[in-house]
């Protein structure tokens, strides 16, 4: 579906979702949202894994505050479950999400970015959490995603404060899994997308769903959770084909890079 806001492209088994309001920052507004949500929605069944981006100098500043409405309690509670169901069709939809970071990732930016399963940071990657400075909370699932990236004191530390951490730093504290030199985000990201996209597709899915839920469970109650997807991913056809090759010497081993 056209949109003045994203645009999607697909280079073989990965979907190449960009960002497309360069002069806003890729700020976000609702209509950004409601393109995002579709987009992963209708994902096409080839697409086995997906890059997120920015175009132009910035991953995405956060909130279009020009397009922000006065809305009462009610109102502003619909719009923040609209965000909610929006990430959580990249969180929990059917393949792994990459990110690719670069320039501002602030406020909303940093949300969508949480909601990626693997985060890559170029040089020029920063992170902040104006919101708190605003006089505003975090709406659009900050709250939950934030403080499992980086711990609820630090997201603390951000808001009331303004805090800027820059791309080194993002990485230490958790925001990327990666850092890459200025200008190689996107290209380290589809290289690990193409790489991700041969993985089996329920082992993939048992890592996006199951993982997050066992992490928070108790450990007798992630324990037997752990045993069902593990006894369901070995029972695969394709999993047991991969342990074949495996034993008879047709998969690489595991090199020290």
């Amino acid at each position: 579906m056209p949109s003045p806001h994203l645009n999607t492209e697909l280079l073989d088994a990965v979907a190449v979702v960009r960002l497309t309001r360069p002069l806003k920052r890729n700020a976000l507004n609702d209509g950004l949202i409601t393109d995002l949500h579709h987009a992963f929605d209708h994902l096409p069944p080839t697409v086995r894994a997906v890059v997120v981006h920015g175009e132009g100098e910035h991953f995405c500043a956060g909130l279009d505050l020009s397009e922000l409405q006065e809305r009462d309690a009610g109102q502003g509670m619909m719009h923040s479950r609209f965000w909610h169901r929006a990430l959580d069709a990249m969180q929990f939809g059917p393949v792994p999400v990459i990110a690719a970071l670069h320039g501002a990732v602030v406020g909303g930016g940093l949300e969508l970015a949480s909601a990626c399963h693997i985060r890559v940071a170029d040089e020029s990657a920063f992170y902040a959490l104006p919101e708190g400075t605003r006089g505003i909370f975090v709406g659009g699932s900050g709250a939950v995603r934030i403080p499992k990236l980086i711990g609820v004191a630090r997201m603390t530390d951000m808001m009331m404060t303004g805090r800027v951490y820059n791309a080194v730093e993002g990485e230490r504290l958790g925001f990327a899994q990666y850092l890459v030199p200025t200008g190689n985000a996107f290209d380290k990201a589809l290289e690990l997308a193409q790489r991700v996209a041969t993985n089996a597709p329920l082992t993939n899915y048992a890592l996006m769903h199951a993982l997050p839920r066992i992490a928070e469970q108790s450990a007798d109650h992630g324990l037997f959770t752990e045993s069902m997807i593990s006894a369901i991913t070995q029972a695969a056809p394709e999993a047991k084909q991969r342990v074949r090759d495996f034993l008879e010497g047709r998969a690489a081993k595991v090199q020290k890079t």
